[in-house]
């Protein structure tokens, strides 16, 4: 058999390097630049000895907004959120970053990864909230690529024929409470298992056509 479709042995060897870590942040509005930052979750995965990835640990904060923030009523009613909420036990900004950060640089340390890289359900949303609360603050250790992601919305829109989170997870085989959805820990552990569901499905599909692949691959690189 080929050996670039036997099972990666590391997080390391599968994803060239980078670290994966699903996020999801809930926020004030759309405006990275100028709307408030108001959860962040991140979900931390691992490899198993047969190559299937899973996840493993989730890292979460309430975020205070940063001064001048603006906060739409709109996704506030959308999210629930309540930001002058005494229990919120929210954090400011660069303390929430660091926060998630440094169990992410632990992870990726043990996984012998040189970056992260955040994949989320429009990851682009949620990272650009989390590049604009780096710059905000002037935080110089962000773990993440600045601008690369693995987003699941064209994943699953691949993998799936489904682009909507809830209908993804459902087509998967996986749960869906809509009624939990717009908490920050619950779409990004429900985002990591579809991340999850999808990287196994690509290890089964090339297990089970390997010996039939691999042939084929081999013909081709001898043609004239």
């Amino acid at each position: 058999m080929n050996e670039s479709i036997l099972p990666a042995q590391t997080l390391a060897d599968r994803f060239r390097g980078f670290y994966p870590v699903v996020v999801d942040v809930e926020t004030g509005g759309f405006d990275a630049a100028g709307d408030a930052l108001l959860e962040i979750a991140a979900v931390l995965l691992d490899m198993t000895v047969d190559g299937r990835l899973v996840r493993t640990q989730t890292v979460s904060t309430h975020v205070n907004p940063f001064p001048g923030a603006n906060l739409d009523p709109r996704s506030l009613e959308i999210t629930g959120i309540d930001p002058t909420h005494p229990l919120r036990n929210a954090l400011d900004e660069r303390e929430a970053l660091e926060f998630i950060f440094e169990p992410i640089r632990k992870a990726m340390k043990a996984a012998e990864c040189q970056r992260a890289i955040l994949v989320g359900h429009n990851a682009s949303f949620d990272l650009g909230f989390i590049n604009a609360a780096i710059r905000r603050t002037g935080h110089k250790r962000s773990p993440f690529h600045p601008f690369s992601t693995f987003d699941t919305v064209s994943l699953a829109g691949l993998a799936l024929g489904q682009t909507v989170l809830g209908k993804a997870l459902r087509v998967a085989g996986l749960e869906w409470d809509s009624k939990s959805a717009h908490s920050a820990v619950y779409d990004a552990e429900q985002t990591a298992d579809l991340f999850c569901g999808i990287v196994n499905r690509w290890l089964d599909l090339h297990l089970n056509a390997g010996a039939t692949v691999a042939p084929m691959m081999d013909e081709v690189a001898v043609t004239p």
